[in-house]
């Protein structure tokens, strides 16, 4: 015998089903491990959990919560998969397409691209409900090894906490407010920064969209070979449970 006290987990239900969590745990890990698939853009694994994207979103006892910051707790009930919170969703994803500049047909993360993927498994066949707003945003590719289009950024604050957090730099950061918000480097140009190829900020899993590009690696993957074109967003977390 060690000595140590194996954890005790307790149960709680995401739409009927029985989930097991332990204390400490988000309704989102534990439905992770579970294989109980929370839609999300802004977390990531191995990054601090954030809560700003809101496509998370689940009904714990009756109140609007983000699965990824808000603790389980035993006999919690837990609404994911109605038509209510995949609407709130798509509506969500919906704007997100509407605030920036995504071409997806031209762009090199199509296949690869969270964003694209999302809006594939919620449903969302077109986006003409709200105006786009078309912003005029700059493209810094003054670094050798990396692009930065923010055309294409969806504010997700995965690259921040990268880079903040394990890569130990804090080389991307928000300016502005509201609608004007946007990411930024700590120099005058990507150029100016510290920033290397190989730190996990650059790294694609962690950008969503096609934002941070690695310069002559670009359509390295074939159409038909990507991430999500023969698979919905999530498929590695439900087949889990199979």
């Amino acid at each position: 015998m060690s000595g140590t006290k194996k954890e005790t987990g307790f149960s709680f239900t995401i739409d009927g089903v029985e989930v097991t969590a332990y204390a400490g745990q988000t309704i989102m890990e534990a439905a992770d491990e579970a294989g109980v698939y929370i839609p999300r853009l802004c977390d990531h694994q191995g990054l601090r959990h954030q809560g700003s994207c809101r496509v998370c979103t689940v009904k714990a006892g009756g109140r609007s919560v983000a699965a990824c910051t808000q603790p389980a707790a035993p006999g919690q009930a837990v609404e994911n998969e109605t038509k209510h919170l995949n609407k709130m969703r798509r509506d969500l994803v919906e704007m997100l397409f509407h605030e920036g500049n995504h071409l997806c047909p031209i762009c090199e993360a199509s296949g690869n691209c969270e964003l694209q993927a999302m809006a594939y498994r919620l449903d969302m066949t077109e986006t003409t409900r709200f105006p786009y707003l078309e912003p005029c945003r700059a493209l810094d590719a003054s670094h050798p090894d990396i692009a930065l289009d923010t055309n294409r950024c969806i504010s997700c604050g995965r690259c921040i906490r990268a880079s903040q957090d394990v890569d130990g730099k804090g080389i991307f950061g928000y300016v502005g407010r509201g609608i004007h918000r946007r990411v930024a480097v700590n120099g005058e140009n990507l150029a100016d920064t510290d920033a290397e190829v190989s730190d996990h900020a650059i790294s694609r899993e962690v950008c969503p969209v096609g934002c941070i590009i690695r310069k002559r690696v670009g359509f390295v993957t074939p159409i038909g070979e990507r991430e999500f074109d023969n698979g919905l967003i999530g498929h590695e977390i439900e087949e889990k449970r199979k």
